[in-house]
């Protein structure tokens, strides 16, 4: 496994980190407990050491299934990246975003808990609370790091002016953000930023939820609680638009050798040695599809091809429902 560092002050990692959302809370369908245990066990395995969830991913069910996952190996061979802060109600509806200082050492006091640890290795905000300054919420989590509770600070979904601001109190390993070949609003402003300031960035969705994964079909139907139910670039005309977006990548991949998952997996990691790609595999054979991407080379022709079959800015619909657009730092 190819090892990367997440910015100038952060943690070396490996090449490409596991987005743990998926195996609990059916946000992309029904997951299957054992497997995804056996899928975190495969990951680090096969030298996956960074590790990401949420610790309202399914009310901390996330959070307890990697605990169970993890235990009784040793903790300093993996790093867990954990996003705190985001406000859910009975029925799992969201709430907004809680990044006061006391939040912050109540949310985290709760993962460290669940996880089973002492320690969280990147701590952030999973998105950007309008009622408290991003200075107030970075200083708490620096307390944490004094104390030994945290050891990088992260951010996720924010722009670069909040970036700067954050990185004023406190050195910031990465900033998490969804980054694809459908979604590269990230390049404009947060990205020269992060290159700037010596900041990493996980990228998060680079397979546009599945979409370019080469396994959506226009005809699927999303289950009940799936999110691509609501996500408007599934959504009747905007889904068979962007399948065709996938089907010219599945060209490029064909000519290439591999899959389209996994050339859109390269691609990610081909946009700079400061991007880390978070493979959200919920089971062993597609974490076994998505692991060799990271050994693919992409040459200059290879990145002109890819641009030609997926254009910037080509995909149709946004990332989100509207309703939760305005929760990010970018757009689409």
């Amino acid at each position: 496994m190819r090892t990367r560092t997440l910015g100038s002050a952060g943690p070396t990692v490996s090449a490409a980190g596991l987005g743990a959302m998926g195996m609990s809370g059916g946000a992309y369908g029904t997951p299957d407990r054992a497997e995804s245990i056996a899928t975190v066990h495969a990951a680090l395995a096969a030298g996956v050491t960074l590790i990401d969830t949420g610790d309202f991913y399914a009310m901390g069910h996330n959070e307890l299934l990697l605990a169970e996952a993890l235990r009784g190996r040793d903790r300093d061979s993996y790093l867990l990246s954990v996003k705190f802060g985001q406000l859910r109600g009975p029925g799992r509806e969201l709430g907004g975003q809680d990044s006061r200082p006391e939040a912050v050492r109540n949310f985290l006091a709760y993962s460290l808990t669940r996880l089973g640890t002492d320690h969280v290795d990147i701590y952030r905000p999973a998105r950007l609370d309008s009622a408290v300054p991003i200075e107030e919420t970075v200083g708490a989590i620096k307390e944490m790091v004094e104390a030994g509770h945290v050891r990088y600070i992260g951010l996720s979904e924010v722009d670069a002016a909040t970036i700067r601001r954050a990185h004023a109190v406190h050195p910031i390993a990465d900033v998490q953000i969804e980054y694809s070949l459908l979604s590269r609003a990230v390049e404009t402003d947060v990205l020269p930023t992060l290159r700037e300031l010596g900041i990493g960035l996980t990228a998060y969705g680079i397979l546009g939820r599945g979409l370019i994964s080469g396994r959506w079909s226009a005809g699927h139907v999303a289950g009940p609680g799936d999110f691509r139910a609501l996500s408007p670039r599934f959504s009747s005309g905007n889904v068979e638009h962007n399948l065709a977006l996938v089907e010219a990548l599945r060209r490029v991949a064909g000519a290439k050798g591999c899959t389209v998952a996994q050339l859109a997996i390269a691609w990610v990691a081909a946009q700079g040695e400061e991007i880390v790609p978070l493979v959200g595999a919920r089971t062993r054979e597609r974490l076994a599809e998505a692991l060799p991407a990271l050994e693919l080379d992409l040459a200059p022709d290879d990145l002109a091809e890819i641009e030609r079959a997926v254009p910037k800015g080509s995909a149709r619909g946004d990332r989100y429902p509207s309703a939760l657009m305005s929760s990010l730092g970018v757009g689409n």
